[in-house]
């Protein structure tokens, strides 16, 4: 409940004008909310009444860097450095811009951090994944594995994942969302066509894709929006005691409407009036069925890569939420099946309906490609 919360920080500001924390929790909700420029002015607020503040540094650093201000975002990483810098999540932020590189001697400080100083769990998870990045820049690959390993052995206590789960819920959805059950509910959504929706893996090209369509004058690159999700918790508490898959079966014909009608919007704060954008949420995978039903007419993506650069790209990664699975490399090979698996049974029961992308072939042909693109959306 994004605009809620906003008008819950813009309170507090206006209760307590000159405390930065009231500007600082204002500016991280205007973040969220995708109103960058307004995040950015609060965060220099926080930061005008007192410098001090380390927080407030790495978020304006994140907002920077979102901005495609990447110096300016460096230079705010660096003084939450130089104000904690024990801050493990600040050296995560500067090797996850991906361009970024440490010193030697920046790489010796963060080992004798590491080895040295009474870190909590999060600092010493963060520090791993960055030494991990540092020293594989370095092309020191086994000290770089080393680092990774560890930082996820770490990390995969502190989450909850369980993969059975995981297999159980798929197949749940493969058992509601079969050939007949698709074409008996077709043409029932809500038809508007503004919708892009980018699934798959992370690390496997979705954001190369978005960056191309987003640079088109009808479409807008949004971000990972979780409203897909928010959408399948409302169909779940519409009917007590049947959950989402099964309770799609309950949905009349303006039941589907309704749930199109509602991630509209759900997703319209991200707008700015361009008739096409994107859903780069690479999770929406297994909702394909659901998002055709509900969106006859939205466009659907998957962005595939080799799945040793896929899920090996995801092992190293720490991600700030969700992608649970990405910590155990056993795990993350049952997850790559698992999406083979389901877009095998998209494929089967919704022929032509996603258009498969490779990474591969798009570095090696990005105009072949992007024409791929621009006709499967109806883009001139």
């Amino acid at each position: 409940r994004l605009d809620e919360a906003v008008e819950c920080a813009a309170a507090a500001v206006e209760g307590n004008p000159r405390n930065p924390n009231a500007h600082y929790l204002h500016a991280s909700m205007l973040a969220v909310a995708g109103r960058h420029e307004d995040a950015l002015a609060s965060y220099r607020r926080a930061l005008d009444i007192s410098h001090f503040h380390p927080a407030a540094w790495v978020g304006m650093g994140h907002l920077l860097k979102t901005l495609g201000r990447q110096d300016e975002g460096v230079a705010a990483y660096r003084t939450a450095i130089e104000q904690r810098p024990n801050f493990g999540e600040v050296y995560w932020s500067l090797a996850n811009l991906k361009t970024f590189r440490f010193t030697r001697e920046e790489i010796a400080e963060m080992e004798r951090r590491l080895a040295e100083e009474p870190l909590d769990e999060d600092a010493r998870v963060h520090f791993l994944f960055t030494l991990g990045k540092a020293w594989e820049d370095e092309g020191e690959y086994a000290r770089a594995f080393g680092h990774y390993s560890g930082a996820c052995d770490m990390q995969r206590v502190r989450i909850s994942y369980d993969p059975v789960d995981t297999e159980v819920v798929n197949e749940r959805i493969r058992g509601v969302f079969t050939e007949d059950f698709i074409r008996e509910r077709a043409g029932l959504g809500c038809e508007d066509p503004a919708p892009i929706f980018l699934v798959g893996l992370p690390r496997s090209g979705s954001t190369l894709i978005e960056q191309i369509l987003a640079s088109h004058s009808q479409v807008e690159g949004t971000a990972e929006l979780p409203d897909v999700g928010r959408v399948i918790g409302e169909l779940s508490g519409r009917f007590p005691g049947e959950a989402y898959p099964e309770a799609a079966r309950r949905l009349d014909a303006g039941g589907w409407q309704a749930l199109g009608e509602s991630y509209l919007q759900r997703t319209q704060r991200h707008r700015t009036g361009l008739p096409r954008f994107t859903d780069k949420m690479p999770n929406n995978f297994p909702s394909v069925g659901l998002i055709h039903l509900m969106l006859p007419n939205a466009k659907i993506i998957d962005a595939r890569r080799h799945p040793l650069d896929s899920c090996f790209g995801t092992i190293k990664q720490h991600f700030a939420q969700g992608q649970t699975f990405s910590y155990d490399l056993v795990e993350i090979g049952e997850y790559f099946l698992e999406y083979r698996r389901m877009m095998r049974h998209w494929q089967e029961v919704l022929p032509g309906r996603v258009l498969e992308v490779r990474y591969e072939d798009m570095v090696r042909d990005q105009e072949g490609q992007t024409r791929r693109l621009l006709e499967h959306c109806g883009l001139p």
